[in-house]
């Protein structure tokens, strides 16, 4: 596939970064985050192997309709609490997740993603992806 592209969003939380962690890694606390506004992640779709090599699977419905988008991915690198790594199976598409603590019950949190296709850049996608992040957001202030 050719016009492969990056796509990297910047967000800060107020939560420290072992939460932020556990909330990726966690599948009760996953869902309730994982996609962006008008969908939801059945938690018995959700396997989430937190190590190189394990599995990160999901599958994301779009709200009162039938469509759904599965995730089948494989950990690349995990390193408790502050790296997550994945590649879609099949893709050469890379997503990370790089978590920093700001040092004052903070963390920010860099989603950097490479070799996307392109229709998943643009502004729809990024506003989708941080659609999630505001979820996200709202899960950690509980």
């Amino acid at each position: 596939m050719t016009d492969l592209g990056e796509l990297t969003i910047d967000r800060v939380f107020r939560a420290d970064r072992a939460d932020v962690f556990h909330a990726y890694v966690t599948p009760e606390r996953f869902v309730d985050f994982w996609g962006p506004e008008g969908t939801h992640v059945p938690l018995e779709s959700v396997t989430i192997e937190p190590f190189a090599g394990g599995r990160f699977e999901s599958t994301m419905v779009v709200d009162g309709t039938d469509r759904s988008f599965p995730l089948d991915a494989v950990f690349e690198t995990v390193t408790e609490p502050e790296l997550l790594a994945f590649r879609v199976r099949g893709t050469t598409m890379l997503s990370t997740i790089h978590l920093t603590d700001l040092g004052d019950g903070r963390t920010a949190v860099r989603l950097h993603q490479t070799d996307v296709p392109p229709q998943y850049l643009g502004p729809q996608a990024e506003a989708g992806l941080n659609s999630s992040l505001d979820r996200l957001a709202a899960h950690l202030a509980g």
